[in-house]
């Protein structure tokens, strides 16, 4: 990836600062991308790489951002879609305002980035990789909005490498499950307050049905990424890489035989 432009979004913080870290590991020009600018120059001052704050959703952003690309690493050669955000609440509870909250942060950011994008990865033959979720493929209480962009994400991803792999353009997914984020940090307040636990505690909690017990690091999903975008994956176009610990292949209604022969 040495000299390569890498276009990373939601790189402030969590999995998109950990790809900027792996990115910058092997000579990549990296372009972060994020609201937070305190954050996004805390990372450049790490990694290097262009700073651009905004929102990923909002094309007239993106026509500000890509001259701006353009000048400082020509054109785009790996886009990193690492934007989003939440979608709490039954869809009964969920109101307009959050429903369109909801898809906006965590599909329209990756619609509209790869609209922006595209150009420059067919001029360069290029790769994407959208980063889903385990709610890709599975529903998780009271996250309707979270979980059916998630699963959009996908539909996404497999629209643009069937059209555009023809021109070259590499298209895929990795749907991670439990990360340890500062996101992900604070969706484990209610079980530390609930039990009184620690926050490896809570994690273990909510690993303990996946069979490899433990959450990944934000490291481990930026690997995948790395991957997904390099030329060591060449031949993969349309694919979703499960990231769960395994998570997605449990048979839930066995669960009570397993706990039996435990007991």
């Amino acid at each position: 990836m040495s000299g390569r432009c890498v276009v990373i979004t939601g790189a402030g913080s969590g999995i998109g600062a950990a790809c900027a870290r792996r990115f910058a590991a092997e000579g990549a020009r990296l372009v972060l991308i994020g609201r937070r600018r305190d954050a996004l120059q805390r990372l450049a001052e790490e990694t290097g790489g262009l700073v651009l704050a905004g929102d990923a959703a909002d094309g007239a952003t993106w026509q500000g951002f890509l001259p701006r690309i353009a000048e400082y690493a020509g054109a785009i050669d790996t886009l990193i879609g690492c934007a989003g955000g939440h979608g709490l609440g039954r869809a009964g509870e969920t109101s307009d305002q959050a429903w369109s909250e909801a898809l906006r942060g965590n599909l329209d950011s990756a619609f509209v980035s790869a609209r922006a994008c595209l150009p420059g990865l067919i001029e360069r033959r290029g790769s994407m990789v959208l980063v889903g979720s385990i709610a890709s493929r599975l529903a998780g209480p009271g996250v309707c909005g979270y979980t059916t962009a998630k699963h959009a994400l996908l539909g996404l991803m497999r629209s643009l490498a069937r059209d555009y792999g023809p021109r070259g353009v590499r298209v895929n997914a990795v749907c991670p499950g439990w990360v340890r984020t500062p996101m992900a940090d604070a969706e484990m307040q209610p079980l530390m307050q609930r039990y009184g636990e620690s926050l490896d505690a809570a994690y273990a909690r909510v690993t303990a049905e996946v069979p490899l017990r433990r959450p990944a690091s934000a490291g481990e999903i930026a690997e995948l990424c790395h991957f997904l975008a390099s030329d060591a994956a060449a031949i993969v176009t349309g694919a979703c890489l499960m990231a769960d610990g395994g998570a997605s292949v449990v048979d839930l209604p066995t669960l009570a035989f397993e706990r039996l022969e435990n007991a």
